[in-house]
């Protein structure tokens, strides 16, 4: 498929998205064991469905703008429109871009982060956060 006949998938629903990913999943698993890998070896690596429809919305915008690699600050508001469209991919979102410790719920990044929540309390230097 060359660069235009390249169609965005940010218009389809969540259900089409992950379909998509799942085949392509499904094909990548499918091309590793024929190349003779064994599935304990790689399966951990791959992506999920959900972190996979990121990456894959993503790679929309970046095509959209040109091919040009976002700047980190870019990269977030991109990262957290994916999130804001498609609510129930917010946990691989924010896992994405880095918050391993954000909860199923949360609105944004923050904790452990290179990213802090506007007007979330920088909780990491509490007593009950620092160790010893």
């Amino acid at each position: 498929m060359t660069y235009d006949e390249h169609l965005p998938r940010g218009h389809a629903s969540l259900e089409v998205l992950r379909a998509e990913a799942a085949d392509e999943l499904a094909t990548i698993v499918q091309e590793r064991l024929l190349s003779g890998e064994d599935p304990w070896d790689f399966m951990d690596e791959l992506p999920t469905v959900d972190e996979l429809v990121v990456y894959l919305l993503r790679a929309d915008n970046i095509a959209s703008n040109g091919g040009r690699r976002p700047s980190a600050a870019r990269n977030y508001r991109v990262l957290r429109q994916i999130a804001l469209d498609h609510p129930d991919l917010t946990p691989s979102v924010w896992r994405l871009i880095g918050d391993k410790d954000a909860p199923d719920w949360a609105p944004g990044p923050g904790r452990n982060g290179s990213i802090a929540r506007p007007g979330a309390p920088d909780t990491a230097d509490t007593p009950d956060r620092r160790a010893g």
